[in-house]
């Protein structure tokens, strides 16, 4: 059956494992040690082992840095980190701790770190008998008419012993008289008082007065005491004497009442008139010490009023005695007792302790980390002491409680050191008190870093431009690049790499710093050798892992005119003489100089100008061609040997130039040349003829290539279908019953010679490869025939040869074999013969591969 919270969704199982977690979390948590220890322990002495009783690992205890939280100012415990016992670390006095309280237990918080785990300890203190009692007087007198009745008791003063138990006061003793007996009464709290008691009716005549000793015995062993001289002064008698209208009163005030607060009134009556019949109001002997300051007695009307500041969280009850006397000259006292319940005000702000802080915080801390552990404290009662714990809102924390008056501190969203590195958290505290108390306590929380942040760039690639010749050394670019990551995960290291399979650029051209990113060269750039490098700057930084960033460097190389133009043409350092007939005319070319530059742009743009000549007007130089022609017709009065000089000029700035030197004889024309030349053109028609005979035959070439590449092709592809057919024959094909005209011997009817012989080992299903054995020396033609058909399978030796008719143990062996019952043998004794005709191709092909590429 499935309960009916189930059903309404009020309790699904999730919820219910998550209860039994807390619970078993809080049955952890609310695990308590306990320990018992007389006071006044030396300093060191061991406590009890809280390792082995917590059940924790000793090797871990340093590291994980177990130590004792208490609420007092005083740090009374300490843990031996070697041992795991807790030892004494200052002065216990169960009186200054705990006062007269019956028990003294101190509360103590055993934090354990790393991880965070909180135990609670109690250390009961054992009283001791360290103290004396003590009276509030060093003597006591009073003052008792002869006319008191025996039985009539007055109260004593009351000794003071800090010590409990046993050890605290115990008993009176009254030195031995004739006239009084002692009585110990004990109060409501268990503490004892003394009592004179009048045995005999005193006689003041006889005497006057009586000297007695009261002692004071606590319960130790040995036991203290004190002692207290009484005087007693005996009066005349007063007949009567005053008496209470009530023996007890009872009053509440408040804790915070001011003094001048009227708590109540006693009231006491006399009989007698006169002196005897006035009462005077007095706080009795026998009063705890502190009651005169904490509260005031009118001697006349008896109105009792705070005097001092009550604390409820010191006592919350206060037990007072006051006693009634007349005037008369044998005053006689009645006494009363007063019990005044002080009641709780919202008088005390919460107090915050933090116990333990787990900073700095990792930013990639999960969610419901443990940062700090709070204890709370209000000395209130009731709802005044119920306590709640916030933080402001908006921040990335949370406060979970998990026992009474202790709060944890966890991250309840995700950190991110690079947009806040710290939180100063203002924790708040509230009682339930009205008006309602607070405090307010400041947990520093610093956020550390984790290296979550590659390094960042302005931009993802770079172009710079160098002027080739620089100088090695200098700067050429200065890398942009941070990180938001701490000091120690921001530290960057730069390096250079090369793209592709290029190497040599790092090392050679260009170095990077390590630690600022400024890109440098080793050496001067040159445009004429390379214009471009393609860079890859890569970045790490100094996190774990490693987080790394890559940026593109194109680096371009700009022109610089550092090259003087050069001569292709004349040849520099070899003799050009150029043939010039004196026929020739104005306007023809004679020849042409021809220069480079290395640069680029306008500082290759080259212009020619004639420098020398031995006749300026003779020649002319094309200003961007550089052709050499005659700007007029040759004359016979001219040079038979012209030397010219021209100039070559780059346009770069400045420019740079160069000088060529041409050679040109003037010759004379011989008949014969006119003869074979009649129009000057026949030159020129011949080698436009040998031009195209030249081309005619390498077209030729081509095409016989072609066509031979193109046969051997076709050729190839045949034979290969023809193979391809074979092999995809089925076998029913391969194996059929033979024909009866065609017929072939399987092993060439004994022809071969016997040293090549062969036996051939055949599977029904193979197309693709037959293995092939050699089996020299066999005894006969037909010896090897019958071996090689044995090995077939026995259905093509029954159905090809015709062994159904032979004999059991002999084989009938036909002396011819048709091609079409064998194709796989037959194929096998093909294959050697093919083999050699494709040889001969292959030898066919090659030739003409020399031919070609020979002409």
């Amino acid at each position: 059956m499935v309960p009916e919270a189930w059903r309404g969704g009020l309790l699904s199982p999730g919820r219910v494992v998550g209860v039994l977690l807390l619970l078993a979390a809080l049955n952890k948590a609310s695990t308590i040690i306990r320990y018992e220890i007389l006071e006044e322990r030396e300093k060191g002495f061991a406590v009890g082992n809280v390792v082995a009783d917590l059940g924790l690992d000793l090797g871990s205890l340093s590291a994980r840095r177990l130590r004792v939280v208490s609420g007092a100012s005083r740090r009374f415990f300490e843990v031996n980190w070697e041992t795991g016992e807790m030892f004494v670390n200052d002065r216990l006095d169960r009186e200054e701790l705990c006062g007269t309280q019956p028990s003294c237990t101190l509360t103590l918080e055993l934090v354990v770190e790393n991880p965070l785990e909180l135990f609670s300890a109690e250390v009961v203190i054992q009283d001791i008998n360290d103290n004396n009692p003590s009276f509030p007087t060093g003597e006591m007198k009073l003052e008792i008419s002869e006319a008191m009745a025996p039985g009539t008791r007055f109260p004593l003063e009351s000794a003071h012993d800090p010590d409990v138990g046993s050890n605290s006061l115990q008993t009176y003793e009254l030195s031995h008289n004739e006239y009084f007996a002692l009585r110990v009464q004990t109060r409501e709290d268990g503490t004892k008082y003394a009592e004179l008691v009048l045995d005999r009716s005193l006689d003041w005549e006889r005497e006057p007065s009586v000297q007695l000793v009261l002692t004071a015995l606590d319960g130790g062993t040995p036991a203290r005491s004190a002692s207290l001289p009484i005087r007693i002064t005996v009066l005349d008698a007063n007949d009567n004497a005053p008496a209470f209208n009530q023996s007890l009163y009872r009053a509440r005030v408040l804790e915070d009442a001011p003094p001048g607060t009227r708590v109540t009134q006693v009231r006491a009556t006399d009989l007698d008139e006169g002196l005897n019949g006035e009462i005077v109001y007095s706080f009795g002997s026998h009063n705890r010490a502190g009651v005169r300051e904490l509260f005031a007695l009118d001697l006349v009307t008896g109105v009792l009023t705070i005097k001092g500041r009550l604390d409820f969280e010191d006592t919350k009850l206060h037990e007072i005695y006051i006693q009634a006397k007349d005037k008369g000259a044998n005053p006689e006292g009645a006494h009363c007792k007063v019990l005044v319940e002080v009641v709780d005000v919202n008088d005390n702000a919460p107090e915050i302790t933090v116990t333990s802080v787990y900073s700095p915080v990792p930013e990639d801390a999960p969610l419901g980390t443990v940062i700090a552990l709070l204890s709370v404290t209000d000395l209130d009662a009731g709802e005044n002491g119920l306590v709640t714990c916030e933080v402001p809102p908006g921040l990335p924390f949370s406060l979970t409680s998990s026992l009474k008056n202790y709060f944890t501190l966890k991250t309840s969203a995700v950190l991110d050191r690079e947009t806040v590195p710290e939180y100063n958290l203002s924790i708040t505290a509230r009682d339930a008190g009205t008006p309602s108390l607070s405090a307010l306590t400041t947990v520093r929380v610093q956020v550390s870093d984790i290296n979550d942040n590659p390094p960042q760039s302005s931009q993802a690639s770079y172009d710079v431009y160098v002027e080739e010749n620089n100088l090695p050394g200098v700067p050429i670019l200065n890398l942009s690049v941070w990180d938001p990551d701490a000091p120690h995960n921001a530290r960057l290291s730069f390096f250079l790499l090369e793209p592709g399979a290029e190497t040599g650029l790092v090392g050679r051209y260009f170095t990077i710093n390590r630690d600022s990113g400024v890109l440098t060269t080793l050496v001067p750039l040159d445009y004429e050798d390379r214009r471009e490098f393609e860079l890859t700057a890569h970045i790490n930084d100094g996190g774990t892992p490693i987080l790394a960033t890559n940026i593109s460097v194109n680096i371009f190389v700009t022109d610089r005119n550092d090259n003087a133009p050069q001569v292709l043409y004349p040849r520099p350092g070899q003799s050009s003489v150029e043939m010039l007939p004196r026929s020739t005319g104005a306007g023809q070319m004679v020849s042409r100089v021809v220069g480079w530059d290395a640069d680029a742009g306008h500082n290759a743009w080259l212009s020619y100008s004639l420098l020398g000549a031995p006749n300026q007007s003779l020649f002319a130089v094309g200003l961007h061609t550089g052709q050499i022609s005659t700007a007029r017709p040759v004359q016979d009065t001219d040079s038979p040997r012209q030397t010219l000089t021209v100039l070559i000029t780059d346009n770069g700035e400045p420019s740079l130039s160069t000088t060529a030197t041409l050679t040109v004889s003037v010759t004379e024309e011989t008949p014969e040349a006119r003869a074979e030349f009649p129009s000057g053109s026949a030159p020129r028609e011949q080698n436009k003829n040998l031009t195209f005979y030249l081309l005619l035959s390498l077209i030729l070439v081509s095409v016989g290539f072609a066509v031979t590449v193109l046969g051997v092709i076709i050729f190839k592809i045949y034979k290969w279908k023809q193979s391809r057919d074979l092999y995809r024959a089925p076998v029913s094909s391969l194996y059929r019953t033979p024909g009866p005209s065609l017929h072939a011997d399987a092993v060439r009817g004994g022809l071969m010679p016997p040293h090549l012989y062969h036996q051939v080992y055949l599977t029904t299903d193979s197309r693709r490869s037959d293995p092939l054995l050699k089996k020299p020396g066999a005894a006969s033609p037909l010896a090897s025939r019958q071996n090689t058909l044995r090995s077939l399978d026995p259905v093509f030796y029954r159905q090809v040869l015709g062994a159904e008719s032979a004999p059991p143990g002999q084989v009938r062996v036909s002396k011819s074999l048709p091609k079409s019952s064998t194709p796989r043998l037959y194929f096998i004794l093909k294959k050697f013969s093919m083999n050699k005709q494709n040889f001969r191709h292959n030898l066919y092909i090659f030739i003409l591969y020399l031919f070609y590429f020979h002409y």
